[in-house]
């Protein structure tokens, strides 16, 4: 990301806190953290970038011939966002599909501008008043949709959480994914929907190849969160249960109670950056963000026989502010679609 950071014109941030988030494990991380917050301007002990508020500038460098870029970005609230940068970033990015989660929308925006920008706009919209949501916000028109999990057992938990478009080439899951809560009160929830969701995705894979992005609400190693042995099984997003479902998922083993294996699929982001301590979440509350006491959140996992075709996955590190999460961007190389 090439962007300059604010310098004397710096856009607010509000400072509250993630709604289903690792807000309450950043908490307790912070507390005990021990490295002195740097100067905003230099970068957190982790190495990204530790600006509060979107950079003044917003660049990145133009798409290959033949590529789609595809965004995936946790708003944490869709009204909040657009007062503290969001189309900025829109703009800047570009992104021929856009997977927003955590919209919290209780009906489909009204924005001329996303509207001419996205002609194809999807909204999953959950029961629950200002809660969850997820969105696929695309250029190029899909062949279906989809707004559920098949034979999930309750289809208001899944409401505002999926959206699923068909194009010619391949299947776009984007994904709120229910969160385990504070003191893993809703891990049977989270469960639930991995015990339904894997089947799905699998059955997706067999037909055609998947981007599947979004909020994933799980950090799948160690390496994907600040003081992973302080959190170990204790906190939503790292516990035994989540991660060996995520992991699951990449290997393809046989789902608990059957024997049949499924297709593979890749954590793109850390296939490209094996051993980079980077993060996506970082709570407004604590001084995280100064930290570097974070979570990586959102993902991008491609069924591993489309891999090769990826151009770039970054995080965009310094596009933080409008958000407590930073987007994540895919490049992939599309045939005729």
């Amino acid at each position: 990301m090439a962007g300059k950071l604010a310098n004397g014109k710096k856009r607010k941030a509000d400072e509250d806190t993630h709604e289903e988030g690792a807000s309450t494990s950043a908490k307790g991380a912070s507390k005990k953290a021990k490295t002195a917050a740097p100067a905003e301007g230099d970068t957190a002990p982790n190495g990204q970038p530790n600006n509060k508020v979107l950079p003044v500038k917003i660049e990145f460098p133009a798409r290959p011939e033949g590529a789609w870029r595809i965004a995936a970005w946790n708003v944490c609230g869709w009204a909040p966002s657009q007062k503290k940068g969001f189309k900025y970033y829109v703009e800047a990015e570009d992104p021929d599909i856009l997977i927003l989660t955590e919209t919290k929308v209780n009906d489909e925006p009204a924005d001329p501008a996303l509207t001419a920008r996205f002609p194809h706009r999807y909204w999953s919209k959950a029961d629950k008043k200002s809660y969850s949501g997820t969105a696929i916000l695309s250029k190029h028109a899909p062949l279906s949709t989809s707004y559920t999990i098949p034979d999930h057992p309750n289809p208001t938990a899944v409401k505002g959480r999926i959206v699923t478009l068909e194009f010619s080439e391949f299947y776009v899951v984007g994904t709120y994914v229910t969160n385990a809560g504070e003191g893993l009160k809703t891990l049977d929830a989270k469960n639930e929907w991995n015990a339904y969701f894997t089947p799905y995705i699998r059955s997706l894979d067999a037909k055609k190849p998947v981007i599947w992005g979004g909020d994933l609400n799980v950090a799948p190693t160690a390496l994907d969160l600040s003081n992973g042995k302080r959190n170990w099984n204790k906190t939503p997003g790292y516990t035994e249960a989540e991660t060996s479902a995520f992991a699951r998922i990449l290997d393809g083993s046989p789902l608990p109670d059957a024997s049949e294996e499924g297709g593979k699929f890749v954590d793109v982001w850390r296939r490209l950056h094996p051993d980079t301590p980077h993060y996506t979440y970082f709570s407004y509350r604590f001084n995280c963000r100064m930290k570097g006491i974070g979570w990586r959140l959102d993902m991008f996992v491609l069924s591993e026989r489309i891999v090769e075709k990826v151009k770039m996955c970054e995080i965009r590190s310094e596009i933080y502010g409008a958000s407590d999460h930073c987007p994540l961007t895919l490049e992939f190389e599309v045939g005729s679609t």
